[in-house]
């Protein structure tokens, strides 16, 4: 691996691993996609990219979640699928997350961050139960690589190229 495939997140597929077509490269990165996942990845609809990944943070099941962790910023992963080149052209977007009555607000955020990321936030809170009794009440943790690694690992493992893409075109 180069310096600049390190500072990118540049993932190549091991050498003789066959090369899928654009339509089994698409269906094996929505294969990544869990019903128990905090995660979603969908078709993207406004034509900027050809896929996104993003945590459910607006998901009925999940924001309650997100809120008690206080989450205060999220990011999304849009790819673009490269046929000639066979690679996935993917950038991160970071958004802040405002919170008004336990409901999410997402906003791009102020700094406009765009390209490549990790984050991680993790905690736990302890108060009395419905027994009366000391206990934890919740614990998280939210890792972009849970996200991240698992949309390579299906790039790669189909004979392409994640990309990782910071200044350049999507």
């Amino acid at each position: 691996m180069g310096l600049f495939d390190f500072f990118t997140g540049t993932k190549r597929p091991k050498s003789g691993v066959p090369v899928a077509t654009a339509t089994e490269i698409k269906a094996a990165i929505l294969a990544v996609n869990r019903d128990t996942a905090p995660f979603q990845i969908t078709p993207c609809d406004d034509g900027s990219c050809d896929i996104i990944a993003e945590w459910k943070i607006v998901d009925a099941q999940w924001y309650q979640i997100f809120a008690k962790a206080g989450l205060k910023k999220t990011f999304r992963i849009k790819m673009r699928l490269d046929h000639d080149k066979s690679e996935v052209r993917a950038v991160d977007e970071d958004f802040t997350v405002s919170w008004t009555a336990g409901i999410p607000t997402l906003k791009l955020a102020a700094s406009g961050f765009r390209g490549q990321k990790t984050e991680m936030s993790f905690g736990t809170a302890y108060a009395f139960t419905e027994e009366f009794k000391p206990g934890q009440v919740y614990k998280y943790r939210f890792n972009s690589s849970e996200l991240k690694k698992p949309l390579q690992q299906a790039v790669t493992e189909n004979g392409w190229t994640w990309r990782g893409v910071s200044f350049g075109k999507l």
